[in-house]
């Protein structure tokens, strides 16, 4: 067997980690299927992956909620049935009582070094008091705005110094909390596109520590149907002359997203996974809005104008409707299993075979859905055989 895993949730207690908690605790019980589960399909070496039996949960956030109130208010939002909650409480409370509530995302008025350490002592604490093999730190927090490099982004050296000086806030929440999970020994899954594995001084740690990441942002739902149709659109000669979205989300997602500036990383990691896969820069306007009245939902329309023979001006339109929660949250504990297949096969860097689960993928060029599939499953076995 694998060993036990550590799955660490930056953002434990918002929609994501607690659906992602309560189907784990389900799947253990044997009450559902691993229904949206990846890893289910793969012939993972149970010796190098862990099952679901073997995953333990924990993480920090900045809020109280228990998680046993957030899974109610998903059931009544539609995202868990409504007898999940109390089948699953005695599970929930444990993973409630591997939250820590210390992350200070702005470091306070102290050196963010002090933050960074706090939460690296929190990681390595729950690795040791629940004898676990090893710890995978996913982030599932807000997304933040892109920001300004600094010269101390580019040298570990020279990062390391800035995070010692008092009340400087060097670093953004994602890439303190990377920088504390390789700190710690771990490896390190950013579910979302804020900016903390984009920062090379942070990546130099983990090269330093030889452990292995993935990202960035989570591919659930408009992008996941771009990644599968637009290869048909080049397959079939045919030219896209425009690709036009608009997302609607209501949740918490959607209010964060919904201020200034907080969407500009997901919208260029959109626009620059379908320049990808169309060959070329194409006209594709895109934005995101927030419709409270739609809860924890988001619904992506999307407008295709292509040429066909002879210049035939035709259109595809689609229309997405989901609950973002449920659909990232089996992608998230794929996530914990793979990597930590990776980190117990001695793998380091930048996971590309995992790009199958991310809108703009670290250590791959490849967008085509089911190209990524390919490689992903070629690398799990891989893994098997290297054993």
């Amino acid at each position: 067997m694998a060993g036990r895993t550590g799955l660490w949730l930056i953002g434990a207690r918002g929609s994501v980690a607690t659906t992602a908690v309560c189907g784990l605790a389900a799947f253990r019980a044997g009450l559902v299927p691993a229904t949206g589960c990846v890893s289910e399909r793969l012939d993972l070496d149970p010796a190098v992956f862990p099952g679901w039996s073997e995953l333990v949960t924990g993480g920090h956030d900045i809020v109280a909620t228990p998680l046993a109130k957030r899974a109610e208010d998903l059931a009544d939002a539609g995202v868990l049935p409504g007898w999940l909650p109390s089948a699953v409480a005695e599970d929930l409370r444990a993973a409630d009582r591997e939250i820590r509530q210390r992350f200070d995302p702005a470091g306070s008025s102290g050196p963010q070094a002090e933050a960074a350490g706090q939460l690296a002592s929190d990681i390595v604490d729950f690795r040791r008091s629940q004898d676990l093999d090893r710890v995978v730190v996913v982030n599932v927090s807000s997304t933040e705005p892109p920001i300004t490099p600094l010269p101390e982004h580019a040298d570990l050296d020279g990062l390391e110094r800035a995070l010692a000086e008092p009340g400087r806030p060097v670093l953004p929440p994602s890439a303190l909390a990377a920088y504390a999970a390789f700190s710690a020994g771990c490896p390190y899954v950013d579910f979302t596109p804020s900016p903390g594995l984009r920062i090379p001084a942070v990546t130099e740690l983990a090269d330093r520590r030889g452990l292995p990441y993935a990202g960035c942002d989570g591919k659930t739902g408009e992008t996941l149907l771009r990644s599968a149709l637009a290869p048909m659109f080049l397959a079939r000669g045919l030219r896209v002359r425009s690709w036009s979205g608009t997302n609607l989300l209501g949740g918490g997602d959607g209010a964060n997203l919904g201020r200034e500036g907080r969407a500009q990383g997901k919208l260029a990691a959109k626009t620059r996974g379908l320049a990808a896969l169309l060959g070329a820069e194409a006209t594709a306007p895109l934005h995101i809005d927030h419709v409270p009245d739609l809860g924890e939902r988001k619904v992506a329309w999307d407008y295709v104008s292509f040429e066909g023979f002879l210049g035939a001006s035709m259109s595809l339109q689609l229309t997405w409707d989901g609950y973002d929660s449920a659909l990232a949250a089996p992608l998230v504990l794929d996530l914990a299993r793979l990597v930590a297949g990776a980190h117990a096969a001695g793998q380091s860097g930048p996971l590309g075979a995992l790009a199958f689960f991310f809108k703009d993928p670290l250590g791959s060029e490849e967008h085509r859905l089911a190209r990524q599939e390919q490689e992903l499953a070629a690398w799990a076995d891989r893994i098997a055989v290297a054993r």
